[in-house]
């Protein structure tokens, strides 16, 4: 049976052969520590869950609810986008509740871009960006972040009619955060060329030393320029439940509603209510997963220097950007890594050309396993550039 073309145009879903080449391992009897996927290690809190256990007694949620979500769910967004970011939204108008940001994500493109339309994409970047872009006959336009350019996009390389340009700060996976001048020049920018900005900020919470996110809704002419996504995913421990939200724009709101008018039913009441708990508060939610986030991050760095093996400080999302030495591609040192550490990292290059030299790491295990983690990586690095490459085999001559 011969699937659509649209099929094919798909991208690989590289995070599922990471997964299946882990628990290969694992069937073997290796001790794993699996660093390649950004998936939450830590419990929802307690509150959270007691609230979705009352809300599943709730007889209304066993029908159907309306199809655009729960009203006081798009309050509890906009109230928590006035706390956080000093942001107003007409909860009716500038909120979309999404199954999960990353359906909201991929759905934009479907909502904005026709057969042949031209779209921005970070490179490197979340791959499902892409997917969007794919399955709505857009062309991709890679948009190099670059070390020399402290991993943002540069504003002076913008074709011509580009219909959508995807921003994600906190940045995954490079972990860099970007300035509020950086927002208030590709805002400034778009809204001269006719572009929709899509700012994925699922990390917004999670910065280190200090550092602060910034909502592209909160720079001036933000709203026009487009729209947010973000999700509870990562900073309420959330990733299982999938719930996030779009805010923003309200042409571009209403179009996303329309589609997911005829794709979704919305996600179960009890959830959004669930969601509606975690919004607003405790606040110390997500301050205890950044506390914990730069725990890890400061274990795992100080660990990989004793091993010799210097590695960048982030300033945002649960990632670190890692460089390796020019000996191997990100594949191929991620295989080596895998095969003779046991430790599993997302190549470089799985999330774009311009990944080429990196993998990412995840802190989603504890600082002890990090360290460990860190020291098996050092080590291996270290053996592998003092031995010719002449000399291993199976690598590129």
């Amino acid at each position: 049976m011969k699937l659509a073309n649209r099929m094919e145009r798909l991208p690989a879903q590289f995070f599922a052969e990471l997964v299946r080449q882990a628990e290969e391992k694992r069937r073997q009897g290796i001790d794993i520590i699996n660093l390649g996927q950004g998936n939450p290690d830590q419990p929802t809190p307690g509150h959270i869950v007691e609230s979705l256990r009352k809300a599943a007694g709730n007889p209304t949620y066993h029908r159907y609810i309306p199809f655009r979500g729960l009203a006081t769910l798009k309050e509890a967004v906009a109230e928590w986008y006035w706390r956080r970011h000093r942001v107003q939204l007409d909860p009716s108008r500038h909120v979309a509740i999404l199954i999960g940001s990353k359906i909201g994500l991929e759905e934009i493109s479907l909502v904005l871009v026709n057969h042949g339309d031209r779209v921005l994409a970070p490179d490197p970047g979340y791959p499902d960006y892409l997917s969007g872009i794919a399955l709505a006959g857009g062309e991709l336009i890679p948009w190099p972040l670059l070390a020399e350019n402290s991993f943002l996009p540069s504003l002076h390389d913008w074709p011509d009619r580009v219909r959508l340009a995807f921003i994600n700060y906190p940045n995954n996976p490079t972990g860099k955060v970007a300035p509020p001048s950086f927002y208030d020049a590709i805002i400034a920018q778009a809204l001269e060329r006719g572009t929709i900005l899509a700012h994925d900020l699922a990390y917004g919470d999670i910065t280190y030393d200090g550092i602060k996110a910034t909502s592209l809704l909160s720079r001036p002419g933000g709203i026009d320029a487009g729209i947010e996504f973000t999700t509870l995913s990562k900073s309420y421990n959330m990733a299982g439940w999938r719930l996030g939200f779009a805010a923003g724009n309200p042409e571009v709101i209403s179009g996303l509603e329309l589609l997911q008018d005829h794709l979704h039913c919305s996600q179960w009441g009890a959830i959004q209510e669930a969601a509606i708990t975690a919004l607003g508060g405790p606040d110390d939610v997500a301050d205890n997963a950044r506390e914990q986030y730069q725990r890890r991050q400061d274990a795992f760095i100080d660990a990989a220097a004793t091993a010799q093996w210097p590695v960048p400080r982030s300033q945002g999302s649960i990632f670190l950007w890692c460089p390796l030495p020019q000996v191997l591609t990100a594949v191929e040192w991620t295989r080596q890594l895998l095969e003779n550490t046991g430790v599993l990292v997302a190549p470089g290059t799985g999330f774009g050309p311009s990944g080429e030299g990196y993998v990412r790491i995840a802190l989603t295990e504890s600082e002890s396993r990090l360290k460990e983690a860190a020291r098996r990586i050092g080590t291996a690095l270290t053996e592998a550039v003092n031995t010719p490459i002449s000399s291993k085999s199976g690598d590129r001559q």
